[in-house]
């Protein structure tokens, strides 16, 4: 019972805080796994440590990581900053996971898939999280007033987040809007008329994945944005505007969407012609190569 009067504070001193819901929701699911994990009522500085050691020992360090970020909130919540740990250190990645990156091939077939059984509402959110780099949660800013204007204006932390909608995604949600008779407000809507979730658009990715042949691993909503990052930096190599786009404070956080090299091509790039080594020839001689 204290645990859940404990929680039940923390999320109110989040909200206060503006963290958007997804964030809200993130850190208390990571809070519980804690206290789950020290199933006591006192504890200290020597359990936070003997459970960081736990998550390097059993998850990835980035995702370790994330929830050790989760747990500091959490203590300084409390006032306990002489219990928070640091996290762990990790070198920067210089390739992308091909196992979970989604293709520009990969992400056609789901388009046209979801337009093959008809869900047409599911076709035209993936097209405007492709085109666009906004967030899920951002799906509901998406307005036919802003089709008319091809801007979106969030105001969210005291900053302004400005989307620009291409032409040619107008042209399409126009048409779309037309079709199902959306005359105002937000486009993609669920049957109760309610803005779509993050959960909604999961769920339906994911039924796409056997029949358009895509593992199911690289299908979720933020890897179209992800997509739509490496996409433009291939196109255009400017990672200060594409900060924009993605509405980043930093450029090192874009950086981290643009690995568009993968493994084999960075071994590649490391042939430099600065290693030498005999190889034997058909006659038996011997050259050095």
């Amino acid at each position: 019972m204290e645990n859940r009067s404990t929680m039940a504070l923390f999320e109110a001193y989040l909200r206060e805080q503006e963290k958007s819901q997804n964030t809200i929701e993130k850190y208390i699911r990571d809070v519980k796994r804690f206290l789950d994990y020290v199933d006591q009522e006192c504890w200290g500085k020597e359990q936070v440590i003997r459970y960081k050691e736990y998550l390097r020992e059993h998850y990835k360090i980035s995702s370790a990581n994330s929830m050790l970020a989760s747990l500091n909130c959490f203590l300084k919540y409390q006032g306990r900053i002489e219990w928070c740990v640091q996290i762990f250190r990790q070198q920067r990645q210089i390739f992308r996971e091909e196992e979970k990156e989604l293709s520009r091939s990969e992400y056609k077939r789901l388009v046209k898939e979801a337009e093959r059984i008809g869900n047409q509402r599911l076709s035209h959110i993936m097209q405007t999280i492709g085109s666009t780099g906004i967030r899920i949660g951002e799906l509901k800013y998406i307005t036919v007033e802003a089709l008319k204007k091809h801007v979106v204006r969030i105001h969210f932390k005291g900053k302004e987040r400005v989307i620009l909608l291409p032409k040619t995604l107008t042209d399409i949600l126009t048409a779309y809007c037309r079709n199902r008779n959306i005359q105002k407000g937000c486009i993609f809507i669920t049957a109760k008329g309610h803005p779509v979730d993050r959960r909604n658009v999961w769920g339906e990715m994911k039924r796409l994945c056997k029949r358009s042949g895509v593992q199911e691993s690289k299908v979720f909503p933020h890897n179209l944005r992800h997509l739509f990052a490496r996409c433009y930096y291939e196109k255009e190599k400017d990672l200060v505007r594409l900060a924009d786009f993605l509405g980043h404070s930093s450029v090192e956080t874009t950086r981290k969407y643009t690995m568009i090299s993968s493994m084999e091509v960075c071994l590649k790039q490391l042939e430099l012609g600065l290693l030498f080594y005999e190889q034997e020839t058909l006659e038996g001689q011997k050259i050095t190569v």
